[in-house]
């Protein structure tokens, strides 16, 4: 097929679809991108201290903005999928600053105690390969 069919056949497709909707993140899937940012940067082997520090402060003063964002969120009241509900019933997890402050513990500890790990665990750990 030439270059010029190809281009007419591209054209009448993009006449015919219309444009295409551009893609929308509500609150939640905001947050959620961000919290999985911040939890790369602290499990991260591959950064120094200094420059996890610095990348775990930024990310922490932008879930304390999202997490105020999705807990004023109108939208998400009426809506029950199984994002919203996850959300709402891991309420330590999704709002991890704001619940990290409440029980005062850092933030890596929260998380750590809400999955389920502890320092004793990480120590009787072994390293080896699956």
């Amino acid at each position: 097929m030439s270059t010029r069919k190809l281009l007419l056949c591209a054209a009448a497709a993009a006449v015919l679809l219309g444009p295409l909707p551009a893609a929308q993140a509500g609150s939640l899937e905001n947050l959620e991108r961000e919290r999985a940012m911040l939890m790369q940067a602290m499990l991260s082997a591959e950064m120094s201290a200094k420059e996890r520090q610095g990348k775990v402060a930024l990310s922490r003063n932008r879930l304390i903005d999202l997490e105020r964002m999705v807990l004023r969120d109108k939208k998400l009241v009426g809506r029950n999928s199984p994002a919203v509900r996850a959300a709402y019933e891991n309420y330590d997890l999704t709002f991890l600053v704001h619940a990290s402050i409440e029980r005062d513990r850092a933030l890596l500890d929260h998380w750590m105690y809400q999955v389920g790990v502890s320092t004793q665990s990480l120590m009787n750990a072994k390293v080896g390969r699956r």
